[in-house]
């Protein structure tokens, strides 16, 4: 059975087309944006058109909404074209899955219908530069202020590795609105900001890959939002309801991995079989086969893993584990077959004149990106023991 006879015939044609719009207008141009790491701006409109930004959009507020399993695929076909255009819309396919699960009525539709199309692109901003996966230790800080006849946060504090920040038009920013709570996580909450005095991003990091699409230190001093853009309403939520939020993220870095290793194994097959040595194409030789073999073994585990995650998610479980299993599993895996690319490509795998140099560099962002794999393990074995172990 395909991978995609799961899907409706509906959401079978939106894989469809989405993997059309990689073959057609982006392998053919992605080697010069990424290497000059030009914002891929045209792509991006064209992705607006095919309603890519609403995928997690309910019909009412103009999305089109899609099962969790199609939004794996979808996403696996743009990271199969390139990684950084699925970056374009992880996190604000996250910030969306927000504002319905949490946000108020206003809140959604003040957002949604903008986001759907595209116009308004969203971003998350938890990382700060003192601590990375240690989420209730942030230091950013948003006090009431009711002064002068406004109720407003005024917000402190830095974060970094914020993708998509020069280009996003809301940003989900993690903070702490009672900075005194005891545990730590009850006086974490969602800000709903947007661009304005007192919010600088600093400057780009340079990265090894993810090229194209930009990721910023933000620098909040004073920055004030209105008091209606606390997530919900309630102060003291965020915590969790970014911990849901991220059930989705961290699916949507292991469709990337997906797409990163495909992209890896699919060069990898073609050049084995085209490549001689010894009279004879390289993938008869032993050892290039055992390769190719894993690679197409692992891969394939890989996705399994993702989608039964996803079918997970929508029958309405917790899928923390089951999400950080798939993402720490498809992002080694799509490191693995990324080496192993370059092994098989041999010195041509070095050169920049191939697309496996690309998957290389880009691999290991899915490996530290949407919590480490490192805390990803703990929250499996976490949750292993709360379950009483996998059948539990």
């Amino acid at each position: 059975m395909s991978t995609l006879d799961i899907l409706s015939a509906d959401e079978r044609l939106i894989v469809g087309t989405v993997r059309d719009f990689v073959d057609d207008h982006v392998r053919p141009v992605v080697r010069e944006l990424e290497h000059a790491d030009t914002y891929p701006g045209a792509l991006i409109e064209l992705m607006k058109q095919l309603g890519v930004f609403g995928l997690a959009v309910p019909e009412e507020y103009g999305g089109t909404p899609v099962s969790t399993p199609c939004f794996v695929l979808l996403t696996e076909e743009l990271a199969r074209g390139w990684m950084s255009l699925a970056g374009a819309m992880g996190g604000h396919t996250v910030v969306a899955k927000l504002l319905v699960h949490f946000g108020t009525e206003e809140q959604k539709r003040r957002y949604l219908p903008r986001m759907a199309t595209g116009e308004v692109r969203a971003t998350m901003a938890l990382t700060e530069p003192h601590g990375g996966s240690d989420l209730q230790a942030l230091r950013t800080v948003a006090r009431a202020d009711r002064s002068g006849g406004a109720d407003q946060y005024v917000v402190n504090g830095t974060k970094t590795w914020i993708t998509n920040s020069r280009h996003s038009q809301l940003i989900a920013l993690l903070c702490k609105t009672d900075p005194t709570a005891t545990p730590p996580h009850r006086g974490i909450s969602i800000l709903l900001v947007e661009p304005g005095p007192g919010l600088t991003v600093s400057r780009d990091l340079p990265t090894l890959g993810y090229k194209g699409v930009e990721s910023c230190e933000l620098v909040f001093e004073d920055h004030r939002t209105p008091a209606d853009a606390l997530l919900g309403g309630v102060e003291g939520e965020g915590f969790g309801q970014m911990m849901k939020g991220l059930e989705t993220g961290r699916l949507q870095v292991a469709a990337r991995a997906l797409g990163v290793g495909r992209a890896a194994l699919a060069d990898a097959l073609a050049y084995a079989q085209q490549r001689e040595a010894f009279d004879k194409p390289i993938w008869q030789h032993q050892s290039i086969a055992n390769y190719l073999a894993d690679m197409a073994t692992s891969l394939t585990a890989a996705r399994h893993l993702t989608l039964h995650a996803a079918r997970e998610a929508d029958a309405g479980h917790r899928v923390d584990m089951e999400a950080g299993m798939a993402k720490v599993f498809a992002s080694e895996t799509a490191l693995q077959i990324a080496i192993n690319a370059v092994r098989i490509h041999g010195g041509y795998g070095y050169s920049t004149e191939f697309d496996v140099e690309r998957y290389f560099r880009d691999a290991p962002l899915m490996i530290v990106g949407e919590g480490t794999n490192e805390i990803q393990r703990q929250v499996i074995a976490r949750e292993l023991v709360r379950r009483g172990g996998l059948d539990g």
